[in-house]
C-alpha cells in the first residue's frame, strides 16, 4: 500500500523538488553471494577477476564520464564511503542479516526550506547527505536530502508506504505479526535505499505505536536483526517539536501566535507557539505549552468503527478527543491572540492534506498543490460536512481518499473539529510536511552545514 504522501519520485515543496535516483545503481543485496561477502561494488558492477579488471574499470570511467556529461549525479559505493556512513557490508552472517545503520541522536532546532529553482546546483559528491526515517502508527516514511543554502535542503530520494503498523494494537495492546511484516518489509527498502548512499549523518525514529506496544522493543530488534535498521523510540515531546522543526517556513514573518498539530495513527502532538516577542529564526523555540493526546485516526476509528460512522458515531468521537483536550492545562496560553487575524491553526497530517485535496477537486493528489495551501472556516467546514455525509465506497471513490485511508479520515476530522473548538480560527494552513523535514532540518543545523552561510536566514 503506498501512500500519497512523498514518494521517491513526488518533489518536495517548500524544501527542494525531489531528483531521481542515479540511473544504473545497483541494488545494495548485491553485496553478498550464497550468504559470503563480495568485495565493494560501485553502481556500476561489482569488482570481477583480474583478467576483466581493467577493461571493466574503462568501460565504468567512459560511462561515468557521459553521465556527467548529461548532468546525471554518479555515486559510487567503497569501503570508505561506507565507514563514513556508520555502514559495513554483512560479514559472518546469515544471509538475511543486513548491516545496520546507526543513529545520529543530537538534535538542533528547525530552519525552512527552498524551492529547486532557486539553488545553485553543486556536485553530488561534495554535498554531504542526510537521511531522516520516520516508522509511525500509519506509515513508514523516508526522506535524503543534501543541504543548499541556509536553511534548505534539496531531497534527492524518498518513500512513503501505508503499512498500519498499529492494526489491533488498542485491542490488544501489542502489534499483530501481519502489521510488523509489512513494515518490516517497508523497512528493508528504506534500509536498501540508506546502504546505496554515502551519509553523513541519519537519525530513524519510532513513534507511538512503538512506545505503547507490549512487544515495540522486541519488534524493533527484529527491525534490526532483518532490515539492517536501528530505530529509536522517540518521546512525545521530541514529536512535537520534531514537527515544528518541519513546518517552520510555513509561518509568515507577522504572524503573532500559531495552533501546530500533527494528527497520527496513533497519537496526536498539538503545541501552542506564541511569537508576539522577538523571534528567533528557530520556530520551536517558540512553543509555550504542548501536549500529546494518545489518541490518533487508527485508534479512534478501530475504537469507534471506520467504515460506517453515522453522525451520531461522529460527534462522540468529537466529544472522545474533546475531553482529552479539556484536561490539557496549558490550552489557553494563547489566549492572548486568539481574536487576531494574525493567529492561524497549522496542520500537518493526512487528515489535513486529504480535506485540502478534497477541497481543491483535484482528480490526483498533488503535493505542489496541497503543501501551503490556506483554507478559511467556511471551506474547513464545507469539507467536514461532506466528508461525514459520503459513505464508505463514496469516500474509497474519492482520488485524495482511495481505499486506504477511507476507514480513517472520518477519525480525523473528528480530531480536527476538536481542536478547531478548543482555538477557534478563520484560517488553517495545510502542511504536507512534518517529522521526517524536521529531523533534517536539525540535523544540518547540528552539523553545522549552514555556519558558514549568511544569505537566507529566517
Amino acid at each position: 500500500m503506498e501512500d500519497h504522501d512523498t514518494g521517491a519520485g513526488a518533489p518536495e515543496v517548500g524544501v527542494s523538488r525531489a531528483s531521481p535516483p542515479p540511473s544504473g545503481q545497483a541494488s545494495p543485496s548485491a553485496g553478498r553471494q550464497n550468504g559470503r561477502p563480495v568485495q565493494p561494488w560501485s553502481g556500476y558492477g561489482r569488482a570481477g577477476d583480474a583478467s576483466h579488471q581493467n577493461g571493466q574499470n574503462q568501460k565504468a570511467k567512459t560511462r561515468k564520464r557521459r553521465k556527467r556529461r548529461r548532468g546525471r549525479k554518479v555515486f559510487v559505493r567503497d569501503d570508505a564511503h561506507l565507514a563514513a556512513a556508520g555502514l559495513s557490508a554483512a560479514a559472518g552472517s546469515a544471509p538475511a542479516s543486513r548491516s545496520p545503520v546507526a543513529i545520529v541522536a543530537p538534535l538542533a532546532s528547525a530552519a525552512p526550506s527552498m524551492p529547486e529553482q532557486d539553488v545553485r546546483r553543486s556536485p553530488a559528491q561534495e554535498l554531504p547527505v542526510f537521511a531522516a526515517l520516520d516508522l509511525g502508527t500509519n506509515n513508514c516514511r523516508l526522506l535524503v536530502a543534501v543541504p543548499t543554502r541556509h536553511g534548505q535542503f534539496r531531497v534527492i530520494d524518498a518513500f512513503s508506504r501505508i503499512v498500519r503498523l498499529g492494526e489491533g494494537l488498542t485491542a490488544n495492546g501489542r502489534l499483530g505479526q501481519p502489521a510488523m511484516d509489512r513494515a518490516v518489509e517497508a523497512l528493508k527498502s528504506c534500509g536498501d535505499k540508506l546502504r546505496s548512499r554515502k551519509i553523513r549523518k541519519a537519525r530513524l525514529i519510532a513513534t507511538e505505536a512503538c512506545r505503547t506496544a507490549a512487544n515495540g522493543a522486541e519488534f524493533l530488534d527484529r527491525v534490526e536483526r532483518e532490515a539492517g535498521l536501528k530505530l529509536e523510540i522517540i518521546d512525545r515531546q521530541t514529536e512535537a517539536r520534531l514537527a515544528v522543526s518541519g513546518c517552520g517556513s510555513l509561518v509568515d514573518r507577522d504572524t503573532q501566535g500559531v495552533v501546530l498539530f500533527d494528527i497520527g495513527g496513533g497519537s496526536s502532538e498539538i503545541a501552542l507557539i506564541d511569537l508576539t516577542g522577538h523571534r528567533s529564526p528557530r520556530l520551536a523555540n517558540h512553543i509555550v505549552s504542548w501536549t500529546s493526546l494518545p489518541v490518533g485516526v487508527v485508534s479512534l476509528a478501530e475504537r469507534f468503527g471506520g467504515r460506517t460512522v453515522t453522525r451520531e458515531i461522529f460527534a462522540a468521537m468529537v466529544e472522545d478527543v474533546a475531553v482529552r483536550l479539556h484536561a490539557f492545562d496549558g490550552r489557553d496560553r494563547l489566549s492572548h491572540v486568539l481574536a487576531s487575524p494574525k493567529f492561524h491553526l497549522l496542520g500537518t497530517s493526512g487528515t489535513v492534506t486529504t480535506l485540502a485535496g478534497v477541497h481543491l477537486d483535484l482528480e490526483r493528489y498533488d503535493r505542489r498543490r496541497v503543501d501551503g495551501l490556506w483554507m478559511d472556516r467556511d471551506s474547513v467546514d464545507r469539507m467536514v460536512e461532506k466528508l461525514v455525509g459520503w459513505d464508505f465506497q463514496q469516500r474509497v471513490a474519492n482520488p485524495c481518499i482511495g481505499a486506504d485511508r477511507a476507514d480513517l479520515v472520518l477519525a480525523g476530522c473528528a480530531i480536527l473539529e476538536a481542536i478547531r473548538a478548543v482555538w477557534p480560527s478563520e484560517r488553517l494552513r495545510v502542511a504536507d510536511r512534518g517529522l521526517r523535514e524536521g529531523i533534517l532540518s536539525e540535523l544540518m543545523a547540528d552539523d553545522g552545514v549552514w555556519r558558514n552561510s549568511g544569505r537566507g536566514r529566517a
